[in-house]
């Protein structure tokens, strides 16, 4: 596998009236094209906040990021824009789908965006993650799993290089998480896509091919699991 990303001792402080908050503290890791990667760790970890340095949507104040061995934009609101138009989907918690479009509507409206508009293949993604009953229907005529696959297939629609997720099954059940996970990793397996999921729930663990545990802005462990064995 082609390395994908290279973090070298990452960090990301802030200043407060109390002091200096340290949300990472010397993150090193690198990940590999097509790998499923959890960051798993509680509330406060730094789990996010790494997600959002990954994504450029922060800049981190000490330590390197490279992308495909070059460096990633910082501190730079236009640059980081573009680097992650062009390499990062993202899959929120909330789903973010807009109501007045129809569920196919939203998918192209995504594609149309990125330049690459293509009614075909936004159908396609639909049906990859079950829902191609649903593209003429709103997503306020669907369950909130249903939304969330249809926010699976926007997020892939312009073929990003790396797909992340922030707690993107946290309001949703048992039952319903795990189609959600399902449909995520027969995605990201066929469309040849990396991804990285923020969670704090043990049983997503399962769909990862590798699991990074963080806290206290550090990492404590990472660890490949048997799914990578069936990657």
């Amino acid at each position: 596998m082609n390395k994908l990303l290279h973090m070298t001792n990452l960090e990301r402080h802030y200043e407060t009236p109390a002091g200096v908050v340290k949300a990472l503290d010397g993150v090193s890791f690198e990940i590999h094209e097509g790998e499923r990667v959890i960051l798993l760790g509680p509330s406060g970890s730094g789990k996010t906040t790494l997600l959002n340095c990954l994504s450029a949507l922060d800049s981190p104040t000490g330590g390197s990021y490279t992308f495909l061995s070059e460096e990633v934009p910082r501190n730079h609101s236009e640059k980081m824009t573009s680097f992650r138009r062009d390499n990062i989907g993202y899959v929120f918690q909330f789903f973010n789908l807009l109501q007045d479009l129809s569920v196919l509507e939203n998918i192209l409206l995504i594609q149309e965006l990125a330049g690459k508009k293509d009614p075909g293949r936004a159908k396609e993604l639909l049906k990859m993650v079950g829902l191609e009953g649903e593209i003429n229907r709103f997503p306020g005529e669907i369950s909130g799993g249903q939304q969330q696959r249809v926010a699976i297939a926007r997020s892939i629609a312009k073929r990003p290089r790396l797909l992340l997720g922030d707690e993107l099954t946290g309001n949703l059940d048992t039952e319903t998480s795990n189609k959600v996970m399902e449909a995520l990793v027969n995605a990201c397996k066929q469309e040849n896509i990396t991804s990285v999921f923020v969670t704090h729930d043990e049983g997503l663990v399962k769909y990862a091919t590798r699991v990074i545990r963080i806290d206290s802005g550090k990492i404590i462990s990472d660890e490949y699991t048997s799914a990578d064995e069936e990657a």
